[in-house]
């Protein structure tokens, strides 16, 4: 078949998967990849895999996640429709994943949220992102603004510095959707220093919210470990549980926590782990290693990434995030040297 006749087929299957049948469609994407993305073959090629003979999914190997921030990673030869980028810190490279079709992308976000939530039209979205609206290339602002949309809620939106508008919403109770008879649910969805900031400012009882962070200090306040920043905001905001979302530049899918620590991939996600000297080994189920992401929804670009986050997968596909491992401690990884 074509590049077109291989990729539509790839894309009919993905719009279909409803969780079944992971392992098979991860290898028909990991051959169409190899024929087709130069970067990712060369790098088979220089590990020595013998990529025509990978028959079954712990097989595959991963790019090391590195490569988004060097080289344009692309299956196939097509127009970038948008390009989504890391936020980074002064002087280092920010990672670029182009992106094909930005509407296959945001539709994803909304299946893999409903597997958890529900419909994303069934809650009022507020978003308090102000370190991602700064800037362009965001794809979590991208999935916010489109749960905002879907909303349809009047109250639904963005928050950067109007917290005098923020405010009264969490405070009260919502009245049902003027449009349906099903009650609001109320979910925030924050970067963690602003939460942070939140939390001291105001005194809040937000029981009735379901208070989701992002992650990231951004380099506005000293780096906590989840269960530290969790154990700020649960008093601080009367809070049950803080919810938890998992994504990053190099991926189009998420993965969530309901506040017990552990991440639960979206369907088109998987998580595994490989020893931390080691990259070419994996490590076994429950013990610590580097994360390893397959994403399915990643077909145009590279569905099997190996990324710098210190973690331990459990044997239902769960996993925690531990930090981030320094780069002097991951050997092998160096192979491609010039630019793309």
């Amino acid at each position: 078949m074509s590049y077109e006749q291989q990729r539509t087929a790839i894309f009919q299957k993905i719009q279909a998967y409803e969780g079944q049948g992971f392992e098979e469609l991860a290898l028909d994407i990991f051959h169409f990849q190899v024929a087709h993305n130069p970067l990712y073959r060369r790098y088979l090629k220089l590990i020595n895999v013998d990529y025509q003979g990978v028959g079954k999914m712990e097989d595959i190997p991963f790019l090391p996640i590195q490569f988004f921030k060097s080289h344009s990673v692309k299956t196939g030869d097509w127009p970038t429709q948008t390009t989504f980028t890391s936020s980074g810190t002064t002087g280092d490279a920010t990672s670029r994943h182009p992106v094909r079709d930005l509407d296959f992308y945001k539709k994803n976000t909304v299946h893999g949220f409903r597997a958890f939530y529900g419909d994303p039209s069934e809650w009022l979205v507020l978003a308090l992102l102000p370190s991602y609206l700064e800037r362009t290339g965001s794809s979590l602002v991208v999935m916010a603004e489109h749960f905002i949309q879907l909303s349809k809620h009047p109250q639904s939106g963005f928050f950067l510095n109007n917290l005098e508008e923020l405010l009264p919403i969490l405070a009260n109770p919502l009245p049902p959707n003027p449009q349906s008879e099903i009650p609001k649910s109320v979910i925030l969805l924050g970067v963690s220093f602003a939460l942070l900031d939140l939390a001291e400012q105001h005194s809040l009882d937000l029981q009735h919210v379901t208070i989701m962070e992002t992650g990231g200090m951004k380099g506005r306040r000293r780096e906590l470990t989840r269960s530290e920043l969790h154990d700020i905001l649960k008093p601080a905001f009367n809070a049950p549980a803080i919810h938890s979302e998992y994504g990053m530049t190099e991926l189009f899918s998420q993965a969530y926590s309901k506040g017990d620590g552990l991440f639960r991939p979206v369907p088109t996600l998987r998580a595994f782990t490989r020893e931390i000297t080691d990259p070419l080994t994996s490590q076994q189920p429950g013990r610590t290693g580097i994360l390893n992401l397959m994403d399915l929804a990643n077909f145009d670009t590279c569905s099997f990434i190996a990324t710098d986050d210190l973690g331990r997968v459990f044997p239902d596909g769960s996993f925690e995030v531990l930090g981030r491992v320094d780069n002097s401690d991951v050997r092998g990884c160096n192979l491609m040297v010039e630019k793309g």
